[in-house]
């Protein structure tokens, strides 16, 4: 029997009806923080969306629209079109702000099922998740114009958008990157459970490649070879580092026990 079984934690385990109730509890944190972190995205609503309409100038300037540059502007069709866009950016923006408390709920969800020393790492998982997540949307702001260069420059139409539709395609980009950028900490996550170990993930590298593809096609609203390739690209990088961490952690694991064994 190992440290770590004879330090496991009694007072972590709960019944199913006590998990539902954390799990609820956890929830509404998070919804509150979502909703706290859309109310200052509606105070600076307007500066947010000049800022979020800059990818779509930047790409009339790619695709030499020197008629529509100018102005660079998004055409309403629609009388609530404007209601429902602000709906959008609030609520995506919002998720974004409060990254770092639902990042930290989900930690704490997680947190019974570890051993006592794996808890320690509360802290880590909250700020590299947090910098993950923004590092990711700001790689994604970046590649937004180049994917909508080429998805304007496909056809021969005249490239004027329609709000709703441009600025959810932008906020879904966003949140869709930084939510992959978290795929290192989900596999770390998964070992730390057991879910998962280093040889399978070693052994599973063909079929991470394929699920990765497939994943980001999913996760991003546009689909284009720039965006699959900018995400797609970190993604297993990062698959090939939760590896990494994982043959550390087991080496450290077999070192520890071989003291142990020798005292």
């Amino acid at each position: 029997m190992t440290e770590d079984t004879l330090n496991a934690r009694p007072e972590g385990e709960m019944t199913l009806i006590e998990h539902l109730t954390e799990l609820r509890t956890r929830i509404i944190k998070s919804v509150a923080a979502i909703g706290i972190g859309g109310v200052i995205v509606l105070i600076f609503y307007r500066r947010i969306f000049d800022v979020i309409k800059e990818p779509y100038c930047k790409a009339l300037e790619d695709i030499d629209q020197e008629s529509f540059i100018e102005n660079c502007q998004l055409v309403q069709t629609q009388p609530l079109e404007g209601f429902s866009l602000l709906f959008t950016v609030v609520g995506y923006g919002g998720f974004m702000l409060a990254m770092p408390v639902v990042l930290w709920q989900l930690w704490q969800f997680i947190v019974p099922g570890l051993y006592p020393h794996e808890r320690r790492h509360a802290l880590q998982f909250v700020f590299f998740g947090v910098i993950l997540f923004f590092f990711g949307s700001g790689l994604a702001f970046w590649s937004i114009p180049r994917a909508l260069s080429f998805l304007l420059d496909i056809g021969d139409f005249v490239p004027l958008l329609s709000p709703a539709p441009y600025i959810s395609f932008v906020m879904k980009m966003l949140v869709a990157f930084g939510l992959g950028f978290q795929f290192p900490l989900v596999l770390i996550l998964a070992q730390l459970l057991g879910i998962v170990n280093v040889k399978q993930l070693r052994a599973g590298r063909r079929y991470a490649i394929v699920g990765i593809v497939v994943l980001v096609a999913v996760l991003t609203p546009s689909g284009d070879p720039v965006t699959l390739g900018v995400l797609s690209i970190p993604m297993y990088i990062f698959y090939e580092i939760a590896i990494i961490w994982g043959w550390l952690r087991n080496r450290r694991t077999v070192k520890a026990t071989s003291t142990s064994d020798a005292e």
